[in-house]
């Protein structure tokens, strides 16, 4: 196998510069394949790649591709009914881990190879303490280690990883870790033996930009500390770019192109690549618009005999190569590529339209006259209470909005950024009362939401719809998509037969084909689904439309389809955004204004061009450092400072300023005065050193 993943035809193993090495993880040739009602699925055809010592391959590829089930069918971790055949070798420092019994399999998994997992608070046991499940992952691998010899070793763990207090949090349950502690709680137990090998599977994929900078530094410490190779499962291609040694993209269950990582980035040898890249929104440029890849994903179920990609491939174009011919993963000087044309497929990226560089006028700023707000929100609070005793009054409040405006005008979009726990959903749930505002006013199209009786109510929703973070949870799995979109429809009294129309026409609208909308929902792909949220949203024709989250779990390329979709119905229809999101380069791409929001708070705000290219509150400068840039050259050079500490809890915000507990530049005067939201160079700032230039700032 080479050092860019691909095994030669003898099997032999070559380390980079071309001298024998032998790498701690090798997966060759491994095929999975799954029995279903559709016929046998092959997840993974035939995948190949090397991990070296403390190195990190980062694999990346579209849900589908085989990323992750070729790890977990290598470790043995695949347990379902319907898995018909693994096959392949899974070398683990020379020993095939799918030939081994189970006791000797279990004894290996967590010594010699540990994974972390994307969701950390599922993967943790909820009624068993933090310290004793990392202590028991010690204890199985070393019998004789004491309790009280554990207890130290967990402690030493928790403080690497960065837990505050862990003495303390030791004996506390997951349910009272945050989402980001969580992970560093995984992080601790998957490094606790020292294993060779630490693979982490979209270990950052839920997570803030500031949790997310945390862990990514987290991971280089595991693997400076271990000396562990690296499998990092992803398709966030900017935290592969920051992290990754070498790359390997996947695609219909293969590997189709790998190499060092700057070369991939730079000039990548398959046109998949490149179209992954060209799919991405950039945080330091922004495109009028993206370019998705074409079609979807092939079935595993009916994988053609040719190149997999060669239905969406620009360069294929018919040729009957491509499409007859399956090509093999073939080395140059520096990776490999499963493609017919290489030099063509380089050529792809040059060929994309260049985005608007991060500093130069764009048509993000507002021009004119303002227009009226479809949204007006005034002064808006929302705080619940804290209940305890035996008549569970409430013994305190959490301020989850307190004190926000905003507004929105007709064909214009703001974006809405923070961490988790600012309070940006509780805020979008408030203009549609979701959720029971504590004061203040929300005005949709000059209607008071907040004074509104039942039936005015139900008026002002027609007019203002939500499109909600997860398609298939906010869709009724019991009903066809078509019924679903029909749905509000059907409340407003529209008869059958204009309802079958209307649902035909907003099927084409957002791109979905009409003889589908019998389908259920679980029979449609993510970005699917969420287009048939996004056209139920659309049947009442609202003026505004207020979008949670929408885009943060799908692939690029199915992100920047439906990217694209919001900015053509917006053009058609003139609508009104909303749009919530901790993705910083997302909001760039979609955003006319910004918002930045902290502890129930606006701390800064003002067009896209002012908070991105001169933050002035220290919030919005970490924000933005924290976000991982999708270019390896110069990443060493970069200065990315992680936001450290935890979101203080909003029951009891900070005196004065509510960031100071986190700024490193926060004086006295923090502590004793509220800094008021005020006009500072063309954006409104609430610092009270609003007025000094980063470089001063820092």
């Amino acid at each position: 196998m080479t050092r860019d993943g691909i095994a030669p035809r003898d099997g032999t193993p070559v380390a980079a510069g071309g001298g024998a090495g032998q790498p701690v993880l090798s997966l060759r040739d491994l095929v999975v394949e799954f029995a279903t009602p559709a016929g046998l699925v092959r997840a993974v055809d035939g995948m190949s790649y090397d991990v070296f010592e403390g190195e990190t391959l980062g694999v990346v590829g579209e849900t589908g591709s085989g990323k992750s089930v070729s790890v977990l069918a290598a470790l043995g971790l695949l347990r379902t009914p319907n898995l018909r055949r693994v096959s392949g070798r899974a070398l683990l420092g020379g020993v095939d881990l799918l030939a081994l019994p189970e006791p000797e399999l279990r004894r290996r998994l967590g010594r010699d190879v540990a994974m972390i997992f994307q969701d950390a608070i599922s993967a943790l046991n909820p009624v068993q303490r933090v310290g004793h499940q990392i202590a028991e992952t010690l204890r199985v691998h070393d019998r004789a280690l004491t309790a009280a010899g554990a207890r130290a070793r967990v402690v030493d763990l928790l403080g690497m990883v960065g837990v505050p207090h862990p003495a303390a949090r030791y004996d506390q349950y997951p349910h009272q870790f945050s989402g980001g502690m969580c992970q560093r709680v995984m992080i601790a137990m998957a490094i606790a033996n020292r294993p060779k090998v630490l693979i982490a599977d979209e270990p950052t994929t839920a997570l803030d930009v500031s949790v997310q900078a945390q862990i990514l530094d987290l991971l280089r410490v595991a693997r400076q500390e271990t000396g562990a190779g690296v499998v990092l499962i992803t398709h966030d291609l900017g935290v592969v770019a920051e992290t990754a040694d070498r790359v390997g993209v996947t695609y219909g269950g293969r590997i189709v192109e790998s190499g060092d990582v700057t070369r991939i980035f730079t000039r990548p040898r398959h046109p998949y690549t490149a179209a992954l890249l060209g799919a991405l929104p950039r945080l330091d440029t922004a495109s009028e618009r993206l370019l998705p890849i074409p079609g979807q994903p092939p079935d595993p179920s009916e994988l053609p005999p040719g190149c997999a990609f060669a239905p969406r491939c620009p360069v294929s174009r018919g040729r009957s190569v491509c499409t007859e011919v399956r090509p093999e993963a073939l080395a140059d000087d520096d990776g490999t590529s499963a493609c017919h044309f290489p030099d063509e497929a380089a050529s792809l990226l040059a060929a994309q339209p260049v985005g608007v560089p991060a500093g130069s006028p764009d048509a993000s700023d507002p021009t004119g006259e303002p227009a009226a707000p479809v949204l007006d929100v005034q002064d808006a609070v929302a705080r619940f209470p804290v209940r305890s005793g035996v008549f569970a009054r409430p013994s305190a409040w959490v301020h989850a909005v307190d004190g926000v405006s905003l507004r929105v005008p007709a064909g214009r979009t703001l974006g809405l950024v923070g961490e988790s726990g600012c309070g940006k959903t509780t805020l979008a749930r408030l203009v549609l009362r979701l959720v029971e505002p504590t004061g203040g006013r929300v005005l949709v199209d000059g209607d008071d939401v907040g004074m509104a009786g039942r039936s005015r109510l139900r008026r002002i929703r027609r007019r203002a719809q939500m499109v909600f973070q997860d398609p298939y949870a906010s869709l009724n799995p019991r009903l066809s998509v078509g019924d679903n979109v029909a749905e509000p429809l059907r409340l407003q009294g529209v008869p059958q037969d204009q309802r079958r129309r209307q649902v035909a026409e907003l099927f084409t609208r957002v791109g979905l084909r009409t003889e589908h909308a019998d389908r259920l929902p679980a029979q449609f792909s993510g970005g699917q689904r969420q287009r048939v949220a996004i056209a139920r949203a659309l049947a009442s024709r609202p003026g505004l439309l207020i979008l949670d989250e929408p885009v943060s779990a799908l692939d690029v390329s199915v992100q920047a389809q439906v990217l694209n979709l919001l900015a053509d119905l917006q053009r058609e229809s003139a609508m009104a955004y909303l749009f919530v999101s901790h993705d910083l380069a997302v909001i760039r791409q979609v955003a006319d204004e910004v918002a930045v929001m902290y502890l129930g708070r606006i701390v800064e705000s003002g067009s896209v061009r002012r908070v991105y290219d001169d933050p002035r509150h220290p919030y919005t400068r970490a924000l933005l450092a924290s976000v991982p840039v999708p270019d390896p050259v110069g990443r060493a050079d970069r200065q990315r400072v992680p936001l450290g500490g935890d979101v203080p809890s909003p029951v009891d915000p900070p005196s004065g300023c509510r960031f100071r507990t986190r700024c490193p530049i926060a004086a006295a005067v923090c502590a004793e005065k509220e800094p008021p939201l005020r006009l500072v160079d063309g954006g409104h700032t609430a610092c009270h050193f609003a007025e000094l230039t980063p470089e001063v700032a820092g």
